[in-house]
């Protein structure tokens, strides 16, 4: 379906990016999942990015009216693209060309006719639009109907902006103009999308097929999939890939006058003998791929339900590699609602994937599939291999220096992308203590209506990055602006503050025994690995800031290297052996090892080019470390301080973290009995629970704050030991655990409170909500990712339920193995009120008393 946008709309869209949301895409956060709602940024024919030598066009009717000069909003030249010719109506041999250098996901295009001045009356009255993938397949675009010809213009002035439903994937796109009489035509056009980070250039699968439920005809068919359709559907994209999630109820869609079904592609267990469907997917380069996720119906009353097992191959060559992963999630009997299942990949690189989903039940359907991965560091090149467009040449071209200048072109662009980059961390930086400074405002003191007639102004002239890259709804734009729009914001502030009056000072807070909320008066250590180890009271570290570290020198060439754990902006995390790490350890440390034997340490290293400011954190971190004493915490084993690179060792536990201890695991019972998973007991995951509640009672009693808890920072030992890390943010492996919001750093927000996410108020309060989360993921056997079947703007717009508190907040499900109390247990971690949860010491002892 066709819709123009309104004036404001339009304005907003030709404007040039601002710098923070090019950032976004620059520094490397990969979204697996794109929205056409929020991927509608301008791709750089108006602002410039661009280049001229990659618009073409079949003809120009003078050198003035080339393709170059076919830009949205310009004026230069003779004011358009114009072709040799009369375009004659159901004449297609006439377009305007666009080079994209690179795949992306493109959801409207705008279109303009020749004014220059008032001298110019030539515009397009309709036109069609051809894409490729790859400069040699080309592809008409049809909208949902079917339909290829989109409404132009009707004046030489004014931007027409269409949406593309459905979006299309490409890197080179045709404008072709067309008439319903003879007429001269010309055109400035602009496309908007963002960049196709997903790399996935066609997949091939089964038809899908038709149903007939209750005597309704059900469609279940990829009815806009742009490969070759027969017994199956090959090198092409469609349904799944279009960035729209299916609704709970199959026979209904979000797009009007479609028939039932059209949002999911499904098929029948009785049609595949092997009880499962297999679709194979193709990327554009070899990739490392960190998770997969599928948007299923669960309509299990008619008999629908999420696959009950995948096994997907991998491969980088030819082969396809052995052994595959295999992964098989929760069932849900109990809710009937669509959700995304997340599988996660393993960080294997490929450039193709082989998935084979087996049937839980009749039918299986699925509205969307998206993966999120990193390019292979080896393999640097900027398109895709043998994708250079189809050019005109002219006699006297020189091919060789054609590519010579490509190389150019390429170096050129490195090297305005990473000056580009510098000047956005400065404008980020700049922008945050700006940020920063605001929230200590609206901390400190009382809002008046002078105040409160600022923001509002402030409000009109901001154009909000947040509000652009996460439209979520009115109520959602930048954090801070959202809360002081709503009446009750008062009282969250004096709730977040632990005060039902005016906001107190630190040190009334103090005085009443009340930890202080605001995140002015916590010190927060960048870490080594980019993320805040401990949220230290200002106090606290004050009296630590006088004190010697307390741990001994360690001869650096006693570490052997084992395996990188992972690394952040300023340093990295190596897995070491080490021999003999007893003689070094004071009494009151012992190793649960035999001491003949090597001992697993984990090293974090500051990089050689780390600036002071992480210098300084690093050894305040290890400052903090050395004090903390507790049989449930990461113990610092030993620092090489003397000389570069700065490092601290801790401890590791021999079976990695919790996450992946779990996940290889099945609960106790019949079932496990059929398999050869090794099994655990519910009382040693409670025993897990309750050591790691010990643990955040140690911390908490200090007045520190994690920030980060959940199972992937609690590593495991013999007997079930845990003790809880902070280096799980550090590995790719949990890279789809985090996500960044404007500017600030990647947050867990599944993990996070409404308060964390919304005020940015990080305090014990927060840490219990997190156990929650830690809690009931322990008790999933860490199977599922929490809120997996929401999308991350769906979690964010969750927390925005619980601050409202209407009673729409979505909760985390009672866990199959999980008891009533404990399960009441989590949802007290997850009261909306910071003051009514339970402190770490009444959830040790809960956990206590519920031990079986």
């Amino acid at each position: 379906m066709m819709k123009s946008l309104s004036p404001f709309e339009m304005r907003q869209l030709v404007k040039p990016k601002f710098p923070l949301v090019m950032l976004f895409y620059l520094l490397g956060v990969v979204r697996s999942q794109v929205s056409p709602g929020v991927c509608r940024y301008p791709l750089g024919m108006s602002g410039g990015q661009i280049q001229d030598e990659d618009i073409s066009a079949s003809s120009q009717w003078s050198e003035s009216t080339a393709a170059r000069y076919g830009r949205l909003d310009f004026e230069e030249g003779d004011g358009a693209w114009c072709p040799e010719i009369t375009v004659e109506p159901d004449s297609l041999k006439e377009f305007l060309q666009i080079d994209l250098r690179s795949l992306h996901f493109i959801t409207l295009v705008g279109t303009q006719g020749r004014h220059a001045g008032g001298i110019g009356n030539e515009f397009a009255q309709m036109y069609k639009i051809k894409y490729s993938r790859d400069g040699s397949r080309w592809i008409s675009w049809r909208n949902r109907q079917g339909r290829q010809v989109i409404e132009g213009n009707r004046n030489a002035y004014d931007i027409v902006l269409k949406d593309l439903e459905p979006p299309i994937i490409a890197r080179f796109v045709r404008f072709m103009p067309m008439t319903d009489h003879s007429m001269n035509v010309c055109m400035r056009v602009e496309l908007y999308g963002c960049e196709w980070l997903d790399g996935l250039v066609s997949y091939n699968a089964p038809v899908g097929q038709h149903m007939i439920f209750q005597g309704l005809h059900v469609y279940l068919n990829d009815s806009v999939y742009d490969g070759a359709v027969g017994y199956s559907m090959t090198e092409g994209l469609g349904q799944l890939t279009d960035g729209m999630s299916g609704l709970d109820d199959f026979t209904l869609s979000h797009v009007y006058s479609v028939w039932p079904g059209y949002d999911y592609v499904g098929w029948n267990n009785e049609s595949f003998p092997e009880g499962q469907v297999e679709i194979t997917f193709e990327f554009d380069r070899i990739r490392n791929f960190t998770t997969m996720k599928v948007h299923c119906n669960n309509m299990f009353p008619r008999n629908v339900k999420m696959f009950k097992q995948v096994v997907c191959y991998f491969r980088s060559e030819t082969d396809w590699e052995n052994p595959p992963i295999a992964f098989s999630p929760v069932m849900d009997n109990v809710d009937p609602s669509a959700r995304f299942v997340t599988v996660p990949l393993h960080n294997h690189m490929a450039n193709a994937i082989k998935c084979q989903y087996y049937f839980a039940d009749t039918w299986m359907m699925f509205s969307e599939i998206t993966f999120q991965s990193d390019t292979a560091m080896y393999n640097t090149t900027l398109a895709p291999p043998n994708t250079d467009p189809p050019t005109s040449t002219q006699p006297g071209d020189d091919p060789t220096h054609k590519v010579d200048d490509s190389n150019t072109r390429i170096l050129i662009g490195c090297l305005v992308a990473i000056i580009f980059i510098l000047v956005a961390i400065i404008v980020i930086i700049l922008w945050r203590q700006v940020w920063q400074k605001m929230l200590e405002k609206s901390e400190t003191f009382p809002y008046n209506s002078n105040s409160t007639r600022s923001s509002s102004s402030s409000e009109q002239e901001s154009n909000s990055t947040y509000e652009r890259i996460f439209p979520l709804g009115p109520d959602y734009q930048e954090p801070s602006r959202l809360i002081r729009k709503l009446p009750e914001f008062s009282q969250v502030m004096e709730e977040a503050a632990g005060t039902n009056s005016a906001p107190k000072s630190p040190q009334a807070s103090a005085q009443e025994g009340v930890p202080h909320y605001a995140e002015a008066d916590i010190v927060n250590l960048q870490g080594v690995t980019g993320s805040n180890t401990y949220a230290v009271p200002a106090v606290t570290m004050d009296l630590l800031s006088g004190k010697d570290v307390a741990v001994e020198e360690f001869p650096r060439k006693l570490l052997t290297f084992k395996e990188k754990l992972g690394e952040g902006q300023f340093g990295e995390v190596h897995l070491c052996e080490v021999e003999g790490m007893q003689d070094f350890m004071n009494e009151d440390f012992s190793f649960d090892t035999n001491p003949n034997m090597p001992v697993l340490v984990a090293v974090k290293m500051l990089r050689a080019d780390a600036n002071k400011n992480a210098r300084n954190d690093f050894l305040k971190e290890i400052k903090i470390m050395s004090r903390l004493k507790d049989p449930n915490i990461v113990h610092l084993l030993g620092v090489c301080v003397c000389s570069d690179p700065l490092c601290m060792i801790t401890e590791y536990m021999e079976n990695g973290d919790l996450n992946q201890f779990l996940s290889r695991h099945e609960p106790e019972g019949l079932s496990a009995l059929l398999s050869t998973t090794p099994t655990v007991r519910y009382s040693n995951l409670h025993d897990m629970a309750t050591q790691i509640a010990s643990g955040m009672k140690y911390l908490s009693s200090l007045n520190f704050v994690h920030r980060d808890l959940a199972t992937r920072n609690c590593l495991v030992g013999k007997n079930y030991t845990i003790k809880i890390a902070d280096f799980g943010m550090s590995r790719n492996l949990y890279s789809g655990d985090y996500y960044r919001i404007q500017g600030r750093a990647v947050l867990p927000i599944r993990w996070m409170s409404w308060e964390s996410i919304l005020l940015g108020k990080f305090t014990t309060a927060s840490d219990v909500w997190a156990f929650g989360v830690t809690l009931w993921e322990t008790l999933m056997l860490c199977k599922e990712q929490p809120y997996s079947q929401l999308s991350d703007e769906q979690v964010i717009e969750n927390t925005g339920e619980f601050f409202r508190d209407q009673k729409r907040q979505s909760y985390l499900p009672q866990p199959a193995i999980c008891p009533d109390p404990i399960y009441k247990l989590m949802l007290s971690c997850w009261r909306r009120n910071a003051k009514e949860r339970p402190s770490f010491q009444n959830i040790y002892n809960t956990l206590l008393e519920c031990q079986v």
